[in-house]
Order: structure tokens, then sequence, then C-alpha cells
């Protein structure tokens, strides 16, 4: 059986979750669903970055302890994800002793290798990336590119990782295969930074507490990103369970946004290579959700929960938008009039419609009663289409491409109804062909949105008196047409998605 194990960043507990890391955690929550929905056996991961001196100056800000801190942040974001109706397998955070383990012997491999040294490094270091900077990489003035603040000069003794080293290892990686990171221009952008000379980089810290333990030199602790990033191996049983790991690795895919490009397509594969494991099959870079044209982040004043848009526009809905209107790969305008533009067009006018007058219709011709889909149906050759266009949306890491296939079964549903217009027709086969086949592309579409409108789709199976739920069914098998038996209760429920006037 196919394994898919997929990841998101682990986020920062400085600040509360915002709609940027729900744009994160759907698209991997819906990528997961979608491969548990064709068969394959899927391993979700998420988590909380605990350590380092950002979260310790926020604990500090608080009068509180960094675990004291992070043990009242952490639930925050386990909470904001189960709002969201995602289902992720495993819920990671940098502070549990699992991961100091895998920290420790994966940086001991490491450093037995010969890829650690000890020097002093002096250098700008912005608190908020979690960084030292080269000057030839800030603003004017001295100032981050990503936080616009000034850069603090620290001088320490610390521990390098000799990523120099790994220069042509890399390069021969990314030429060996090209689908490695994705988009393009990404991949394009890791590459150009690695072909332009990589400096070794320092993994350790002096001046701060607040991490995980070297466990050669009690003095120092390792740097934010050096332990954060061991947490992909971490959650499959690195340095524990060899058997799992074995099993998991590197069949993974990372899911990032575009600010951490660098470390996780030139650092984390160097530092795989330096423990003597793979590096990771697979990571998609997404850009940004933007707010007025300004990146969506904890620094910013554009901070949205996502407890708030789900309680305004309800769950599904807003999964929706999330993964149809931005897609993978590029920025995105995050807007309250993009969700109800897009909620009155798909999910009211097209899908909730179409559920509506299809039970109104079989509750007053047939009885109540669905009849079964006709196997001559037009819809019969528009649905194979659809589930084949549907896939490949799906398989390329594009879930918009994905919904906006299956939505072209909607429409073309709604569109035959438009024409047959049984609700005019008296009751017998001609009547019977044309609501049955509606109530076959009903079930197929719940099948495959069921990824993204995980409660909507289980909502529209029982209505139209199906068994079980939609993301039980496995791909292709369950899309084939003339699955819907006939013979089935139809109720008649309230809209799913009632017009919205805002």
């Amino acid at each position: 059986m196919p394994r898919y194990y997929v990841t998101t960043p682990i986020y920062y507990v400085k600040d509360a979750p915002h709609v940027g890391h729900a744009y994160t955690t759907v698209n991997a929550d819906a990528l997961a669903r979608w491969h548990r929905l064709v068969g394959d056996e899927v391993f979700f991961l998420t988590g909380t970055d605990e350590h380092g001196q950002k979260v310790a100056r926020a604990a500090e800000e608080q009068g509180m302890a960094p675990l004291e801190w992070t043990d009242q942040m952490a639930p925050r974001f386990a909470e904001a994800w189960a709002g969201l109706d995602v289902a992720n397998d495993d819920f990671i955070r940098t502070t549990e002793p699992r991961h100091r383990e895998a920290v420790q012997r994966f940086l001991s491999a490491i450093y037995e290798n010969g890829f650690i040294y000890k020097d002093t490094y002096r250098g700008l270091y912005c608190v908020g990336c979690e960084r030292y900077y080269a000057a030839d990489e800030l603003l004017e003035g001295g100032r981050c590119p990503d936080h616009q603040t000034p850069l603090e000069e620290l001088e320490e003794e610390n521990y390098f990782f000799r990523l120099s080293a790994f220069e042509d290892r890399l390069v021969a990686w990314y030429e060996a295969d090209p689908t490695a990171v994705a988009p393009e221009s990404k991949r394009n952008e890791a590459l150009s930074f690695i072909k332009g000379g990589l400096r070794d980089i320092s993994i350790t810290r002096t001046s701060i507490d607040w991490g995980v333990r070297v466990p050669w030199d009690d003095e120092h602790v390792f740097y934010v990103w050096y332990d954060a990033l061991i947490n992909y191996v971490t959650a499959i049983g690195y340095g524990e369970d060899p058997e799992r790991f074995a099993e998991w690795w590197p069949a993974v895919h990372h899911l990032i946004g575009k600010e951490i490009i660098r470390f996780h397509c030139v650092w984390w594969p160097a530092m795989c290579m330096a423990a003597g494991i793979d590096p990771p099959a697979h990571v998609q870079v997404h850009g940004w959700l933007l707010l007025g044209g300004a990146k969506m982040s904890n620094s910013s004043v554009n901070r949205i929960t996502p407890a708030s848009l789900a309680e305004e526009y309800g769950v599904d809905p807003l999964r929706y938008h999330l993964l149809r209107d931005i897609p993978l790969g590029s920025d995105g305008e995050f807007s309250a009039e993009g969700i109800t533009a897009r909620y009155n067009a798909d999910l009211a006018n097209n899908l909730g419609n179409l559920l509506s007058r299809v039970a109104t219709v079989v509750g007053s011709k047939c009885g109540g009663t669905g009849p079964a889909p006709d196997p001559a149906s037009r819809l019969a050759a528009v649905a194979a289409e659809v589930v084949a266009d549907t896939a490949a949306g799906w398989d390329a890491s594009r879930p918009d491409l994905g919904l906006e296939a299956t939505w072209r079964l909607i429409r073309e549903t709604n569109a035959e109804l438009e024409a047959a217009e049984p609700w005019k027709a008296e009751p017998g086969p001609a009547v019977d062909a044309v609501l049955g086949s509606a109530l076959e592309a009903l079930r197929i579409v719940a099948v495959l949105a069921s990824p993204a409108l995980p409660a909507t789709t289980r909502e529209i199976w029982r209505r139209i008196g199906l068994d079980g739920l939609p993301e039980e069914q496995r791909l292709p098998a369950a899309a084939a047409w003339c699955g819907y038996p006939g013979g089935l209760p139809v109720e008649k429920g309230a809209p799913l998605f009632p017009r919205r006037k805002d």
C-alpha cells in the first residue's frame, strides 16, 4: 500500500493561531484526506515550535516561565485545528521528551560524522526570524527583510554545521529529482541559492537556556531551527523505532510557506545527508495569504482568528475558500468579499441548490424514495471525466483544480435538470431516470468533495439515504457510475448554505 506522510511547519507559540496558519493546515488536512480516499496509508503531522529566544521573551513579557507559557499556548493551536475539522494523526510539541531525545540523537549523528565543529561567531541576529543574517541580505539601515526591524549584533562561541560541504550533493539531488521541490519557481530559487555558494551556519547558542541541550557540551543549546526541523523525523520514530522510521521516511511531503524555503529546501536536506539518512521526498511551497496586499503573520496587525471566521461563515465554507481560491504555490488575497462570493456562487447556488431541488422533486414525484440512475445518462460520461480531472488536480497538490473539476459535475447536473424540468412532468420512468442520475451525481460529488467539505458531504450522504460516510469510500471504485442503488429514502432538509447578503 502506498504511503503518504504529510506535514505542516510547526507553528511558533509566540502568539495565537491566525488564518495564515489555517491556510497551511487545512491544505495539509485536505491532501491527507484525499490520499486516504484513494487508499494510501496516510500519516499527517502538525504541531508547535516552542523553543528559542523569541518564545522565551514572549513568556517573560507575560511574567511566565517559558514552559508555563508554551503549556498555555500549544493547546490553542490544537483546538483551532479541531475547530476546522482537521484530522491530524499526531500533534507534536518540541518540548516533549521524545523530541528532545530525537534532536540529541540526530545532531549527535551529524557531529560524529564530522559535520559539526566549534568556532566563535559574530553577526547580525533577528529575534523574530530566529536566525543570523549576512549584511548583503538586509534592507537599508540594517533592517530585517521580513520584520522590517533592526537586527542585534551578537558575538558568542557556537557550534557550526558544515553546510558548505553539501553544495555539490544538494545540486546533484535537485538535478536527479526535478519534483523534489515544487512549484518550479521555488525549486529554481533554492537551487540558485545553493549554486551561489553555501556558508557554514551556527546551530547552537550559549546566551539562552530555553532549548535542547547539546549532549556533548551542556553549556550550549541547539538553535531553534535545528531543533524544529527534526520534528519531522521524531514523529515517525527516528532513533527509537527503526522499523517504523524505515516505513515512513523519506516518503514525506512537507507543506511550507515561501518564507521558510531556505530552511526546508537547503538546510534540512543537507542535515539529513549529514546524519546519514535520505533527504525528504517532496517539499511543496505555497505563497502568502494576503490581507489588503500585506502578508498575514503573527508580527502583523492583520490577524484574524480561524475560530471567528468559522463562526461567521461556517467551517466548511471557510475550508472551501482557502482551498479553492488560493492555489498552492501562489500568493492569494483573503477577504470577506471573496469568501462571500465563493459561498454564494459555488456552495449556495450550485451545490446547495442541487441537493434542495432534487430532494424536493423526489418528494413530490417519487414519494420521497430515490430512484436508481440511468446507465445511459449523458452525466455518466461527464462524471468519468470529472473523476479523472479531480484526481489529477489533487495528485498534483492543487486542491483548487481538483475542486474546480468536481464542480463541473454539479453545474452539468443542474443544467440537465433545467433542460428536463422533471418538476413539470408526470411521475414515471423518464422522471425517475433524470432524478436517479441527479442523485448519483450527488453521491459522486459527496465522495470527491469530502476532503474539502467533510461535514457538508456527510450531510448530503445522509440526506440521499446512504449508509456510512463518504470519506470511508475508496476511489476509483466509489465514483463508478450507477453506484446509487435506488429505493432509498431522500430527505428534504433545511438549506445547506442559505445565501449571504454581505
